[in-house]
């Protein structure tokens, strides 16, 4: 086919955004429930097509996100995630959507609007079993952006930002708990963590805790990338699992 007979496809763009925080000790992911079709009434992530040709792509995700979730991005740090573009993936068309994510603690309520009729926390634990739990393919997208905040924790002081000024070793494991998806063992945490120089600082306080013995308090410190690094410990399958 010559150049002059070619006619490009018709391609649709949009942002979808994988917004992750821990609330009650579990990972949660923001997700909306769609008020239009197609999917109306399904769980989805926030998110939808530029507005025009000249919007950005990073001031499409902040719109976006302020329309269906009331969530303020300009306080958010939002990364690009990935392109999914494969097609069939929306019944409107050949759409490719630029997902982006962002990992932040202490996020309020969300409240829904535009095009979603509801927006609330959902724990990941939820929604990661069940593919045909989310709108399009955003079970996919939400399964990048979980693994995406897994390795962060791994290689970076992120787990930090989750817990107070000061902080036990315990809390801070829970936070690793929580995004890993996986109990930990306290010795062999407790080791990692003093392994990694500058990772945590301790204040030379201490606090009572439940069981009435006094636990130490640290605080962040100066690293940022964690070397070496907090490495998960390996979930086995039911079939990698030893039989007994």
């Amino acid at each position: 086919m010559s150049d002059d007979q070619w006619v490009p496809p018709t391609v649709l763009l949009a942002v979808d955004l994988v917004i992750l925080t821990l609330r009650e000790s579990r990972l949660q992911v923001l997700l909306v429930e769609r008020g239009i079709e197609p999917y109306q009434g399904a769980l989805a992530l926030p998110g939808g097509f530029l507005n025009h040709a000249e919007e950005d792509l990073p001031a499409a995700a902040h719109r976006e996100l302020a329309e269906e979730a009331g969530l303020d991005a300009d306080h958010l740090h939002l990364e690009q995630l990935g392109v999914y573009g494969t097609p069939g993936r929306d019944p409107r068309g050949r759409v490719v959507s630029v997902a982006y994510l962002a990992i932040a603690p202490r996020l309020p309520e969300p409240v829904a609007g535009t095009d979603a009729a509801h927006a609330r926390w959902t724990p990941t634990e939820q929604v990661l079993p069940d593919p045909t739990r989310l709108a399009f393919d955003h079970h996919r997208i939400v399964t990048d952006g979980v693994e995406r905040a897994r390795t962060k924790l791994e290689s970076s002081a992120l787990a930090t930002a989750f817990c107070g000024p000061t902080f036990t070793i315990t809390e801070l494991q829970a936070v690793y708990e929580a995004v890993w998806g996986t109990p930990l063992d306290p010795r062999n945490f407790y080791r990692k963590v003093q392994g990694v120089a500058g990772f945590i600082v301790p204040t030379g306080r201490t606090r009572r805790t439940e069981t009435g013995r006094p636990a130490k308090l640290f605080r962040p410190g100066p690293r940022q990338a964690l070397h070496p690094a907090m490495t998960r410990p390996t979930v086995l399958s039911n079939e990698e699992k030893p039989q007994t």
